[in-house]
């Protein structure tokens, strides 16, 4: 695959906070710590003082890939852990079934080329990717569908608890029809049987998806990180009680809210009181705090202060936290440099800053994944026959149009001209009018202001009627924009990898590897060849 480079802000597709955020805007510099750089990876690197069980990690990683069957590079990786030379570069998602839509993918990839990047520029510590599962998510409905061209496959179930912990026995028929929507090709048939021995073979959701990772990314040494486990909650416990106690984080992540709000940007996420849930199997529910006595919301559970306490230090892996509590609890226990996030996911980490700054915990480098579309050859070829370029495909369909009968059309259809002329003549009737009675001046005011009106509506009739003549051209743009921007967005939202793979196999994510450039900050336009 050949590929070319925009830049996000040609995208027309990303937010204010994420386009500063690249930039480098001073405005936003007290919502991070390091830029996302070389020079900010050096100074991460020198300032990383981790203070987690590098023994613990990597026996847990150990345990959870039993069930996997890991290359040599993932098996050596998760040794290198037990190194204080060897950091992570972490990205995470939910465990949507076979890998939900394509920034899934390319989430991991930017994580496997960073990683690579930085060993070659600091080649005396070790970077190790991480793909951090978020099996303690219980928002089923995000992940229990994937679409695949125009249809939409869905496990339907009735679904409670962690989604990690969910059992895949009844997800037969919608492994079926995955399958069936892949054929009977060489590469249909390789990740059909991926798919198969992941969902097949695994009586657990977060089991199925370490399998399909592994088998998608385990050659680039990708380890798939399982945090709900004791022994790693047992290293998070005094935060997690001085928290739901204290109620540090909502102070201090609604505090850096009203400072990014202030400054004219959204915010992504809204902490609560209490930014944990109480977790068992098909249990997880909100701890709120009501006269001193916590309770699990929706069910009969409470605990007094004490009872909280003893809770917590006996079984911390019951206590799992939001979407503001999981960063802290990631670089606890992990040894992270970088998290890598799409754009929502870096907006809400830079409204985290302060909490980290509170706890003591480092604060990683943020960066913007990779984002990608790719271009069919079939595609490719209407691009060239209408003359229209990857740049081009950014614009809204009518903007698009617009430009393309103007630029395809040797007939003078834009009246710029013409409007700065009767502007001019305009504005020398008001001064002659002026020097009569001051008062005409309005109304010479006003009959430039209906003329130049009646200017633009001659300009757009003018476009509409030549639009009439290229009716073809301009269903062709719109069918072209169709395919390569599914429900009017970008293509990695929706698509999944099923038919890139049926098409291109291993060469797909291959040509990822090789085209991806993590700290270029752009957007990347794939040609199939």
């Amino acid at each position: 695959m050949q590929a070319k480079y925009i830049s996000y802000q040609e995208t027309n597709a990303f937010s204010t906070a994420v386009l500063d955020y690249i930039d480098g805007k001073d405005q936003l510099s007290a919502f991070y710590k390091y830029t996302p750089d070389f020079e900010g990876f050096a100074k991460a690197i020198a300032n990383r003082d981790f203070k987690g069980n590098r023994s613990v990690l990597t026996e847990v990683l150990k345990k959870q890939y039993t069930t996997v069957e890991a290359p040599a590079l993932v098996e050596q990786n998760i040794q290198l852990l037990a190194d204080d030379r060897t950091y992570t570069i972490t990205t995470g998602h939910q465990l949507n079934i076979f890998t939900g839509p394509l920034y899934f993918i390319y989430k991991i990839v930017t994580a496997i080329n960073l990683a690579k990047e930085l060993k070659e520029k600091f080649p005396n510590e070790n970077f190790v990717p991480v793909y951090w599962m978020a099996t303690e998510d219980h928002d089923f409905e995000e992940i229990n569908h994937v679409k695949i061209e125009d249809r939409k496959l869905s496990w339907n179930k009735n679904a409670a608890g962690a989604t990690g912990r969910l059992s895949t026995k009844d997800i037969t028929e919608t492994l079926l029809a995955y399958k069936g929507y892949l054929g009977i090709s060489e590469n249909g048939l390789q990740l059909a049987e991926l798919v198969e021995r992941a969902y097949g073979t695994h009586g657990k959701l977060s089991d199925a998806t370490r399998e399909l990772v592994n088998g998608l990314f385990g050659k680039y040494g990708l380890v798939c990180v399982d945090a709900d486990e004791p022994a790693l909650k047992k290293e998070f416990a005094p935060i997690i009680e001085a928290d739901i106690i204290g109620q540090h984080s909502f102070k201090h992540i609604s505090e850096s809210n009203a400072a990014l709000e202030a400054k004219g940007y959204k915010t992504q996420v809204n902490p609560r009181e209490i930014n944990f849930f109480y977790m068992t199997d098909q249990l997880r529910e909100r701890i709120v705090a009501e006269d001193e006595v916590f309770k699990v919301m929706n069910t009969d559970i409470q605990f007094s202060l004490d009872e909280l306490k003893k809770e917590i230090s006996e079984f911390p892996e019951r206590f799992s936290p939001n979407v503001v509590m999981r960063p802290v609890y990631q670089e606890v226990i992990l040894p992270n440099l970088a998290y890598i996030g799409g754009g929502a996911e870096l907006t809400y980490w830079l409204q985290l800053k302060a909490n980290f700054d509170y706890y003591q915990v480092d604060f990683p480098v943020l960066l913007l994944r990779n984002s990608a579309l790719v271009i069919d050859k079939r595609s490719e070829l209407k691009m060239q026959i209408l003359g229209i370029s990857h740049k081009d495909l950014f614009k809204n369909n009518e903007t698009l149009k617009n430009d393309w009968i103007k630029a395809h059309v040797n007939l003078q259809l834009t009246l710029g001209d013409e409007q700065r002329t009767l502007s001019a003549i305009f504005d020398q009737i008001k001064l002659n009018a002026y020097k009569i009675d001051k008062t005409l001046s309005q109304s010479a005011d006003a009959a430039k202001t209906k003329a130049l009106k009646l200017i633009v509506n001659l300009e757009k009739k003018m476009l509409r009627a030549e639009k009439r003549k290229h009716d073809t051209s301009l269903s062709q743009i719109d069918n072209l924009k169709g395919k390569l921007f599914p429900t009017g967005v970008l293509q990695e939202r929706v698509l999944n990898i099923a038919p890139l793979y049926v098409a291109y196999g291993d060469e797909f994510i291959a040509s990822l590897i090789l085209n991806f450039k993590p700290l270029d900050h752009q957007f990347t336009v794939l040609f199939a060849s």
